[in-house]
């Protein structure tokens, strides 16, 4: 095992002044003793983004199932694995904390097929597309807010090292390592999951991390629900053990694959390849990425849910819009032309209405000091954006709570 103490995120890392930049100067009170990582932590477990995970998907539309993972239990997974991993190699402990604990925030409910829907629907309407490491960006940068010792709202203004780790967090790529790039990026420049590598060690193991989460535990929902019988998996389990010495797994479980990649990453890794697995490690991955994708994420009876996800988001995108087109139509303000709609559909318009006054022209609250990111006079992509955005931070029972409300004539 390889010490990564001299390549660890402290003042002594030519790294560290840029790690520890922030968009804004952030106030201090006289006893805080945070480190600047530590205060990024804090900052996205205060958050409202981090309190709805709890009712995210990771994998399956099971919100009735509290066995089920949901995204909190992910994120928390994952940063229980990248702390093993960070402090037995000596880095910035704190730092890998902030990442993994942020890098979803701003994931689409549904899981995957929520994010692919969001994807389809702003690449309709005109927009770039969307992705969740970026929306994730986009989250902590002009979503998230919190509030100052004089109830005003602001922005959370992360680091740079955390926001980078949170954007480069891309864990579906079969990279045997992972190794920090050296410059300095524009991270609103990102373009595509995967673009870059992290800035940081510590953001290369949360990536690694990311990747050894869900291995097993999507497994072992799939059985819970039926999706996968034990004895597909028991099959899979022999013929693993046959193939390949080091692979001895009594069970194939969160426990045992979690334990045997952690040691794996940890005892290969070094500063020249990166955060790295072994060659035998990288195969048995890409064997269990294999075995999920045939027999759980391309399940044909995942069909028919998909199917209901997106009549649901497309259909609470498309009401909204409507009332949007109409307002223009009539050259009605938005938020005028919200308020008349609120008392057909009370739930989604109160939420939506409050949505578009906090971060909209149409401000008038005071307390809001966090950035206006929707021109609704000037923009003609401002509705789309502000659509996904909303979306993309539901729930999964919020989100089937208003498609509730407006399938029902009272």
């Amino acid at each position: 095992m390889e010490d990564f103490s001299t390549v660890a995120i402290g003042v002594e890392n030519p790294k560290y002044e840029q790690a520890c930049k922030r968009q804004e100067p952030i106030y201090a009170r006289d006893n805080d003793w945070r480190s600047e990582f530590y205060r990024d932590h804090t900052r996205i477990l205060f958050s409202q983004a981090y309190r709805r995970l709890k009712h995210k998907t990771q994998v399956f539309f099971a919100i009735k199932n509290d066995h089920v993972c949901t995204r909190l239990e992910h994120v928390n997974l994952v940063s229980s694995i990248a702390y093993t991993i960070s402090k037995q190699l000596h880095l910035n402990v704190e730092l890998t904390q902030a990442i993994a604990l942020g890098h979803d925030l701003g994931h689409a409910p549904y899981g995957h097929r929520g994010e692919k829907i969001l994807e389809k629907l702003a690449r309709e309407n005109g927009l770039s597309g969307f992705f969740h490491e970026k929306n994730s960006l986009h989250f902590v940068d002009e979503i998230e807010t919190m509030e100052d010792n004089n109830y005003f709202r602001h922005n959370l203004n992360l680091t740079y090292a955390t926001r980078d780790g949170i954007i480069c967090h891309c864990g579906e790529l079969n990279q045997i390592s992972i190794k920090p790039r050296d410059e300095i990026i524009d991270l609103a420049d990102y373009n595509y999951p995967g673009e870059y590598q992290p800035y940081t060690y510590e953001g290369c193991v949360v990536k690694m991390a990311d990747k050894i989460s869900y291995l097993a535990r999507d497994i072992e929902d799939a059985i819970r629900l039926n999706i996968l019988d034990k004895k597909t998996l028991e099959d899979f389990s022999n013929l693993i053990n046959d193939s390949n010495p080091d692979w001895k797994f009594a069970a194939i479980n969160n426990g045992t694959i979690v334990n045997y990649f952690i040691n794996d990453v940890i005892t290969n890794s070094t500063i020249a390849k990166g955060i790295s697995l072994s060659t035998s490690g990288h195969q048995l991955m890409i064997k269990l990425m294999e075995f999920n994708y045939s027999n759980i994420y391309l399940n044909k009876r995942l069909d028919i849910y998909n199917r209901h996800v997106e009549n649901i988001i497309s259909s609470i995108f498309e009401l909204l819009e409507g009332i949007y087109d109409q307002s223009r139509l009539l050259g009605e303000p938005f938020d005028e032309a919200l308020e008349k709609q609120e008392q057909r559909y009370p739930t989604l318009i109160s939420s939506f209405l409050k949505y578009v006054l906090k971060y909209s022209n149409y401000r008038i609250q005071s307390y809001y000091n966090n950035r206006i990111i929707y021109d609704f006079n000037d923009e003609s992509q401002a509705i789309h954006r502000c659509l996904i955005d909303y979306l993309s931070g539901m729930s999964d029972n919020y989100l089937q709570m208003i498609f509730e409300e407006i399938l029902t004539f009272n």
